[in-house]
């Protein structure tokens, strides 16, 4: 059966408490960043809303998992439940494919049920997407559903925000998650360290402790250690592979940050990355704060590049990241 995580479950009795209220809001917009189960909350939703016969569990009624509308959810074929996606990462979502949610919502349920639209990646919506969906946020029709997902709600079209009903998701204490990350993770220790890298975000810290994120990371920390000590910063970008270069510069960027903030304050504690306090004290020897905010604010416009599909050269893009930051160790 489909389940909450363990962080969500107050979420989740809020949510079939407005189901069986029949008070279900026409349009969610499930907000916050990556790594915290939006999507896994958005399957519950779908799952309870196009189940005949909700089984009532101690979190409240979820799917059944067994009756004709689950197994053809299950199956990727439930004629009542249409996926919105970007094609890729970093691509938008265009006007032609908001006109096929209103060829689908021109139907009727074919079930008799709830007709849902899941909308991944609302934020990359174009302008004439967004306003192509205005029309049918206004007006849905009976028993629709739609359940928009973005991790940088900031950007969805402020006439689309105002339509829907927003649910943030944040991140939980250690406490809330260790069981689950415990499942997952080779042990407690194991739990608190990726919890911590991955800046809180469960589902995130279980991807990055998985075997090839390992090797990556550690890729990266031999690079970073090759740097200080005079290594080429060209050469070294020629190892690595371009294709990671969004997950590549997300780990630069936690380092950054990690650098500002040992830079401003001293304080050890507040670090995502603590096996690498030996390479940061010495990288904050040999720069000044300000010259790790530039290189901060250039990765993060590069990967806000990647996200806009601006495609960007990733050779180059390596290679500049590395100068930089092969300028500011040896400063």
């Amino acid at each position: 059966m489909d389940r909450p995580l363990s962080w969500q479950r107050d979420d989740w009795h809020r949510l079939v408490e407005l189901i069986e209220r029949e008070r279900l809001p026409h349009a969610l917009l499930l907000a916050g960043p990556a790594g915290l189960g939006k999507g896994h909350f958005a399957e519950l939703v779908i799952a309870r809303l196009l189940c005949a016969a909700p089984h009532q569990a101690t979190m409240g009624a979820v799917a059944c998992g067994r009756c004709h509308g689950c197994s053809m959810r299950l199956a990727g074929h439930h004629p009542d439940l249409l996926t919105v996606a970007p094609a890729d990462q970093g691509r938008l979502i265009r006007i032609d494919t908001v006109r096929g949610i209103n060829d689908f919502l021109a139907q009727t349920a074919q079930q008799g049920g709830y007709r849902i639209v899941r909308l991944n990646g609302a934020e990359a919506m174009t302008i004439g997407a967004a306003n192509a969906l205005l029309k049918r946020l206004e007006e849905p029709g009976p028993r629709t559903l739609f359940l928009l997902l973005s991790d940088m709600p900031s950007r969805v079209m402020p006439t689309v925000l105002s339509r829907c009903q927003r649910w943030s998701f944040t991140a939980p204490s250690f406490d809330e998650c260790l069981p689950w990350l415990v499942e997952r993770l080779a042990g407690e220790d194991d739990a608190r360290f990726w919890w911590r890298v991955a800046g809180g975000m469960p589902l995130a810290a279980v991807a990055q402790g998985e075997s090839e994120a390992r090797k990556l990371r550690q890729r990266l920390t031999e690079l970073f250690d090759a740097l200080v000590r005079g290594a080429e910063p060209v050469a070294e970008a020629a190892r690595l592979d371009r294709q990671q270069l969004g997950t590549i510069l997300g780990y630069g960027i936690s380092w950054l940050e990690d650098l500002i903030r040992l830079g401003l304050s001293g304080n050890v504690e507040s670090l995502r990355n603590p096996d690498l306090l030996s390479l940061y004290r010495q990288a904050v020897k040999n720069a000044r704060v300000r010259d790790w905010f530039r290189l901060l604010d250039y990765a993060r416009e590069q990967r806000r590049l990647i996200a806009q599909g601006s495609n960007p050269n990733p050779r180059l893009v390596l290679e500049a990241w590395l100068i930089r930051w092969a300028a500011l160790l040896r400063s």
